[in-house]
């Protein structure tokens, strides 16, 4: 298995996309840190992930559309557009991958590669957020329409076993 850090919105949401997909084995959730001006922790997860079933690209890509990763909004702070390397080799091949996306949006990407310092896991009450009360009003209002695009853009990525426990999500 291989790990890499994303933050860029909620981590709940961020967890929930992730655990959606076929390869994705864990997803820790909680709040990451870097260093210099990205050493305040910001809400995020850790992806441990199968190489042989999802690459490092497509989870890259998946990550893009599914957070607001051309906004530089006044929430950047908490909600850090970043994808958390483990080695210097990582920062520079995520880097190429995001500048290879660049032609699917209108705007710059703002989304910075990074290295992940230090993880602080979330309350275990607010870990698996979106299974364990997928029919919870911010699931639905926040999570879903990610989930929504996951199925639509990236089907063949998704794990219908896992949204099969997700009324109206089935691919």
């Amino acid at each position: 298995m291989f790990k890499i850090g994303f933050g860029g919105g909620c981590h709940w949401c961020t967890e929930g996309v992730f655990l959606s997909l076929k390869g994705v084995s864990n997803v820790e959730q909680g709040w990451i840190s870097s260093n210099g001006e990205n050493n305040a922790f910001s809400e995020g997860v850790i992806i441990h992930f199968n190489p042989e079933i999802i690459s490092l690209e497509d989870l890259i890509e998946i990550h893009l559309h599914t957070h607001s990763c051309t906004s530089n909004h006044s929430m950047r702070t908490k909600y850090r557009s970043a994808v958390y390397s483990f080695s210097e080799g990582d920062l520079a091949e995520v880097e190429r991958i995001i500048r290879s996306f660049q032609g699917y949006f209108d705007e710059r990407i703002i989304t910075q590669s990074i290295h992940l310092v230090e993880f602080k896991e979330n309350k275990e009450e607010y870990l698996n957020y979106l299974y364990s009360r997928p029919e919870a009003q911010f699931c639905k209002s926040y999570i879903h329409p990610k989930l929504r695009l996951l199925i639509d853009r990236f089907s063949n990525k998704v794990n219908p076993e896992k949204l099969e426990k997700i009324e109206g999500l089935k691919s």
